[in-house]
């Protein structure tokens, strides 16, 4: 076993984690699925800093959504990890990006991952109950809130990746809504962190 971002992973996952990164760096010139700057810094600044995302899950989750899911991180690594870690479990990504949703499902055919992409904006599709929605750099605080609202399970919990900004998006959020919120440390950035939302609701 092999400690990437928290969790101890098998040489297989491992082999899958590796193999996603390069076919990240192979189509990025094509569609810009990360900025050139990162290229060198992938597997820390987009691979272990999704894999910490799925150390906050709960572990009986059964539907994991990502909104926003642009070239797959956390969506597609969080479904790498739970070939092993959850196989019951179902994962969908939405992305509207129409170049983005077929890469997204080249990764899930060459992987063998049990997850699916749904190539639409976040505000059309059906609600969908799910029990994690991850979200990795789509906006505010206040402006995804009400897509998390939307498609989260009562009980369900948020996972949103925030940099040195959260704190006033997390003031200026309050002034609408109402929220349980836990802030974890990011293992990648010591500007960011990691807000672990639930029980969504707009304020009296």
């Amino acid at each position: 076993m092999v400690d990437v971002g928290g969790i101890d992973v098998s040489r297989e996952t491992l082999a899958d984690l590796q193999a996603f990164a390069a076919l990240v760096l192979k189509w990025t010139p094509k569609i810009n699925l990360i900025s050139p700057s990162s290229h060198a810094m992938i597997w820390d600044r987009h691979v272990v800093d999704s894999v910490q995302v799925y150390r906050h899950a709960p572990d009986d989750f059964h539907l994991w959504l990502d909104i926003g899911s642009g070239g797959g991180f956390p969506g597609i690594v969080a479904a790498i990890l739970g070939k092993v870690r959850h196989p019951d479990a179902q994962f969908v990504l939405i992305e509207s990006d129409q170049r983005k949703v077929a890469f997204l499902r080249t990764a899930i055919r060459e992987l063998g991952l049990t997850a699916r992409v749904l190539a639409d904006r976040i505000e059309e599709v059906p609600p969908a109950g799910a029990d994690v929605v991850s979200v990795r750099a789509l906006g505010s605080v206040s402006f995804l809130l009400p897509l998390i609202m939307q498609h989260i399970h009562p009980a369900g919990l948020a996972i949103m990746h925030k940099g040195r900004q959260a704190s006033t998006e997390i003031a200026e959020a309050r002034q609408n809504w109402r929220f349980e919120l836990e802030e974890q440390p990011s293992l990648t950035d010591p500007e960011a962190r990691l807000l672990l939302i639930q029980r969504i609701c707009r304020a009296a």
